[in-house]
């Protein structure tokens, strides 16, 4: 029996989750203070591996030629239920509604925890870069008992909206290691082409945006790094942090993005990956099998 074959999310369970929703929201606060937390951030070889699901925040819905792929709840939480089912999947990174939707689901103990802060630089909005903190914060990810917190750090140097964003993630990644959690910050080089934000792929562009992330806050020590793949080793020499590879758009094509991946994973710093729609929403809609062949992308190069 496959993963693909069990029903992650039933009738049954599904309505009781919205049962719960509608009125008994105090669920929620027991739920996080019940989770059975990991001892540890890394698994036992050493690596990270994290399914994203904080892109409907940010209004970015779309999965290949369906704009709304992402905007289905319940197919995204069986989703989600699928690809955590799998034993290399260490846990989630998600906003503080799909995080607490599986916690009612009883999904995340003895798993890592990432809340995502910035969700509202929204896809497509003419302020975008402007990505101001509407989820989690550190307080509250120190509260509620998660492993920690990451950002989305967006440069155009053309862009005014850069600043208040790198204002904020410094005082993020400052706040999260005051009370010992991760900062996971993701820092991207973009530039505007034709009223379009363009991710810049040049060695040169990533590796300022790498070390410009490094420095953010008053300490590094508990600071990671969300990058893209690359095949320039320049660019991941530019830092010394833990680096999760992330998955990005789905290029359509499985197998280059595994192999994407793979090469970047070789990489010393490299720890882990953190993808979401790629595998959560693949080409032939198996989940488990796009889940099961990262794994051993993962394994394979460590």
């Amino acid at each position: 029996m496959t993963l693909e074959t069990v029903d992650s999310l039933s009738e049954e369970r599904w309505r009781e989750l919205l049962r719960v929703r509608a009125s008994d929201p105090g669920a929620v606060r027991r739920a996080y203070a019940t989770r059975k937390r990991r001892s540890r951030l890394l698994s036992e070889a050493g690596t990270l591996f994290l399914v994203a699901a904080d892109h409907p925040a940010r209004g970015a819905l779309g999965v290949g030629g369906d704009p709304l792929a992402m905007a289905d709840r319940r197919t995204l939480l069986r989703r989600l239920l699928i690809a955590l089912a799998h034993p290399a999947v260490d846990g989630v990174l998600g906003t503080p509604d799909v995080i607490e939707e599986l916690l009612l689901l009883d999904a995340l103990h003895d798993k890592v925890v990432i809340g995502s802060m910035n969700r509202g630089g929204l896809a497509g909005a003419d302020w975008e870069i402007d990505d101001r903190f509407t989820g989690y914060d550190a307080r509250s990810l120190a509260e509620y008992g998660l492993d920690g917190g990451k950002m989305l750090l967006r440069l155009v140097d053309s862009d005014r909206g850069t600043v208040p964003t790198l204002h904020a993630c410094a005082e993020a990644v400052t706040a999260l290691a005051a009370h010992g959690l991760m900062a996971m910050v993701e820092p991207l080089p973009y530039a505007w082409a034709a009223g379009k934000l363009v991710l810049r792929k040049d060695s040169a562009a990533l590796a300022r945006a790498v070390t410009v992330a490094s420095g953010l806050g008053t300490t590094s020590a508990h600071t990671w790094l969300k990058l893209p793949s690359t095949d320039d080793p320049a660019v991941l020499g530019a830092t010394t942090l833990p680096v999760a590879v992330l998955g990005g758009v789905p290029s359509g094509d499985p197998a280059a993005d595994l192999a994407s991946w793979g090469r970047t994973l070789s990489h010393e710093v490299v720890r882990g990956l953190v993808v979401g729609r790629t595998l959560l929403y693949p080409p032939d809609g198996d989940v488990g099998a796009a889940v099961d062949a990262a794994a051993k992308i993962l394994e394979a190069a460590k």
